[in-house]
């Protein structure tokens, strides 16, 4: 009895070890990268080569969250989101001192111009934008503070318990059954005239753009509801929608850094 005892206590403990330092969507943020790196100019791709030396861009997107379990890293956690009341704008509340999704992006930015940045100081915010421009991209990386996101918001995926966050980060795309390029090159086609109405705009408008979805996406569910199929039909060509996007401005982006 007590063999056995120990031995539940430690599937118990690996499994809440391993759901706390889990990857949750690599594959979305492998889909955003891979969609900008068909839209760079030649120039700018052959300075993102040289940064990254090879690495490409969709394997480069989840690096900032394979670096949270490095504790030493731990003060760019904040740079992942942002929380905004629905009845304020982003320019209207009081800012995090610890920064947010919005001034994580315009500091890597702001490294990748700076011609007195270090190749390292460049790949390393080069890498890390990669990934926030995905996250601006998931809808409830600017929800509410109450449920952290959608973290709180409990609901089942078919029997599984999980959160809203979880369901529109990684539950729809890994039910979908696609790898990264399998998922990027079915992607809607558009036309040149869709993508440069994408593209245009502040990184502010976007931000204002994506939480008129995030707002939407909390009253598309119920707390304690099991979704599936239904919830798959209605809303995964949203997610589809999100990955392109994110995929095409992050591209417009980079060809602004790099030319």
């Amino acid at each position: 009895m007590k063999k056995i005892l120990i031995i539940t206590a430690f599937c118990i403990c690996s499994h809440s070890f391993s759901s706390n330092i889990e990857d949750w969507g690599q594959t979305g943020h492998r889909v955003v990268g891979e969609v900008a790196a068909y839209h760079l100019t030649e120039k700018a791709s052959a300075e993102i080569d040289q940064l990254l030396n090879g690495m490409s861009l969709a394997v480069a997107s989840t690096y900032a969250d394979e670096i949270k379990s490095d504790r030493s890293f731990d003060t760019y956690r904040p740079w992942h989101y942002v929380n905004i009341p629905f009845d304020k704008t982003y320019q209207e509340v009081v800012p995090n001192e610890n920064g947010d999704i919005i001034t994580g992006i315009e500091h890597c930015i702001k490294i990748l111009k700076d011609k007195e940045s270090t190749k390292e100081e460049k790949s390393f915010h080069l890498k890390l934008l990669v990934h926030f421009i995905g996250d601006l991209h998931q809808p409830l990386h600017l929800g509410l503070e109450k449920d952290k996101g959608g973290n709180d918001f409990q609901v089942r995926w078919f029997n599984e318990g999980t959160n809203l966050h979880r369901v529109w980060d990684s539950e729809m795309i890994d039910s979908y059954q696609m790898t990264y390029s399998e998922l990027t090159t079915n992607l809607p086609r558009i036309s040149n005239e869709e993508k440069k109405i994408i593209q245009e705009g502040t990184l502010l408008e976007w931000v204002e753009q994506e939480r008129a979805l995030t707002k939407e996406i909390y009253k598309s569910a119920e707390i304690g509801e099991k979704l599936g199929y239904r919830y798959m039909y209605e809303h995964f060509s949203t997610v589809k929608t999100q990955l392109q996007k994110g995929g095409l401005r992050l591209a417009k982006i980079l060809n602004e850094i790099f030319g």
